[in-house]
């Protein structure tokens, strides 16, 4: 009953059905946030550090000194 589940016309379908219920604008925040979870799943299972969070860089200014 179940060796069908994931064939390409079902995936489509289901593709349809999501896209239906959550709009065109939701999907790709709903996509993003679900492979987010799954990373830190694996991360966890793998004994990943806690410390090393993903951050975003932050940007350099430079400072020019003031003359007088």
């Amino acid at each position: 009953m179940l060796d069908n589940l994931f064939t390409p016309t079902h995936l489509i379908i289901i593709l349809v059905i999501a896209l239906l219920i959550f709009g065109p604008r939701k999907l790709p925040e709903l996509g993003k946030g679900l492979g987010e979870g799954l990373r830190g799943f694996k991360d966890g299972i793998k004994g990943g550090n806690a410390e090393a969070v993903k951050t975003e860089p932050v940007a350099k200014t430079e400072v020019t000194p003031q003359t007088k």
